[in-house]
């Protein structure tokens, strides 16, 4: 995994570059993933928009486990924007949960709704959230935000994930895998819809796909860790044999940068992002919620970097 963690030298004067970044060709990295997931796609797709239409500007994207590991690796210096769910984002920056300090991330801009699945099949003797109780589960891949908001809906139904399951640590494709070879019951996963890892267990002949209800979860999430989370659902037929909507809990997904990164950076890739939001669409389906009705400080949670917040005034969206 290593290798695809590729750091670029972007020191912080280069990153002060003015509007023609006249000082020579910036290299950003983009942290996206699991190449399962929606991050992933989305992250490529967000790379060669931008290395095709800011000037000077070169953007590589890598997997990775997820929003965790995006912060941890933007802590570090290795990685100058990144994906990231709203509740990983603001432990990130507050220093808490597991961040053991905090990490100078800024929102460049809301992206879509990121919505939990609980994703088993029929045989495994799971209809509702009590069921998992003693089933082989996982809880999403170590440094993602999957695993965070799992633990969080869990709590909520009184099920502890260290000793009321059999508890996996998988990302979207490989617990789909390990279900179809019967060596998972269930697993969660926080993405966009459709994902393609669930899509491909819904599809697998012999298998009946279900989603578990979940949204009574919410109201207890909220009162712990405050406004992140909201009711929500997936649609009727959003994956093969889904007959029914899913009631769920949703928290959003934002794009983060380095809040060293200049604010004349800032405000091109979030202008390139929406004069381009069509090439992004082809990419994934997702791309069609970036929305400026969705640009406000509640669904952000962090502060958003001043070059976005310009570029937002320009479109009539106050953000102070």
């Amino acid at each position: 995994m290593q290798s695809l963690f590729r750091v670029f030298a972007v020191a912080a004067g280069i990153l002060c570059a003015t509007a023609s970044y006249a000082q020579g060709k910036i290299n950003i990295f983009v942290a996206s993933g699991p190449t399962s997931g929606v991050y992933y796609p989305l992250g490529g797709g967000l790379a060669d928009v931008l290395t095709k239409f800011v000037p000077n500007l070169n953007a590589t994207a890598g997997t990775t486990d997820g929003s965790m590991a995006n912060l941890l690796l933007m802590g570090q210096g290795k990685a100058d924007v990144a994906f990231s769910m709203a509740d990983a984002s603001w432990d990130a920056y507050k220093g808490q949960g597991k961040f053991q300090k905090p990490v100078n991330v800024r929102a460049l801009m809301v992206l879509y709704p990121n919505r939990m699945h609980i994703v088993t099949v029929e045989g495994t003797g799971i209809t509702k959230m009590a069921d998992l109780k003693g089933k082989r589960v996982s809880t999403g891949a170590p440094n993602s935000a999957t695993q965070i908001m799992a633990y969080r809906v869990l709590e909520a139904y009184g099920i502890d994930p260290e000793k009321d399951i059999i508890r996996e640590r998988l990302d979207p494709g490989k617990s789909a895998e390990a279900i179809k070879d019967r060596k998972l019951d269930a697993f969660f996963w926080v993405g966009g819809v459709p994902t393609p890892a669930v899509t491909d267990l819904g599809a697998t002949p012999g298998l009946k796909l279900k989603l578990i209800d979940h949204a009574d979860a919410t109201d207890a999430m909220v009162k712990k860790y405050g406004p992140l989370y909201i009711k929500d659902n997936i649609p009727a037929k959003s994956y093969p044999g889904q007959d029914s909507a899913n009631q769920i809990a949703t928290v959003w997904n934002v794009l983060l940068a380095d809040e060293k990164m200049s604010d004349q950076l800032a405000y091109d890739i979030v202008k390139t992002v929406f004069e381009h939001k069509d090439d992004l669409i082809r990419v994934h389906a997702e791309a069609k919620n970036f929305d400026y009705k969705y640009q406000t400080p509640g669904a952000a949670v962090v502060p958003f970097h001043p070059g976005a917040k310009k570029y937002f005034a320009e479109k009539g969206i106050k953000l102070n």
